[in-house]
């Protein structure tokens, strides 16, 4: 068993389902997963978080995030990053974690110290 991080610092959504999907596989086939959300990607936590219509992509990634969530598989969010892209409420509301030991950002250095691969998107 590896234990990969996934850092998704990409706000586009086309990206960041790849982040959901690879952390799903991954866990499925017995890997440590822990999702990091950065950067631009912190924005997706308020529309990602909320239902979407019925039929649409949207709804697609709502449930593939959801179950990302229900899983256990996202480790942080960036304090930096969700203050400056006005997050912060819908991180607490999703009862999210922070991460911002390296200058209110989540330390790489923190994940490969515990054993951890990083791949970044």
């Amino acid at each position: 068993m590896k234990k990969i991080a996934l850092f998704a610092l990409n706000g586009d959504p086309q990206c960041f389902v790849h982040v959901l999907l690879n952390g799903l596989d991954l866990r499925e086939k017995g890997h440590d997963v822990a999702v990091v959300i950065e950067g631009s990607a912190t924005l997706l936590i308020r529309t990602l978080g909320e239902e979407a219509e019925e039929g649409s992509d949207g709804q697609m990634l709502h449930r593939l995030y959801e179950e990302v969530k229900e899983r256990g598989l996202i480790d942080c969010v960036c304090r930096a990053c969700s203050h400056k892209m006005g997050v912060v409420d819908d991180v607490e509301r999703q009862q999210l974690s922070f991460g911002s030991e390296m200058n209110g950002h989540p330390s790489m250095s923190r994940y490969v110290d515990d054993g951890y691969e990083i791949l970044v998107f």
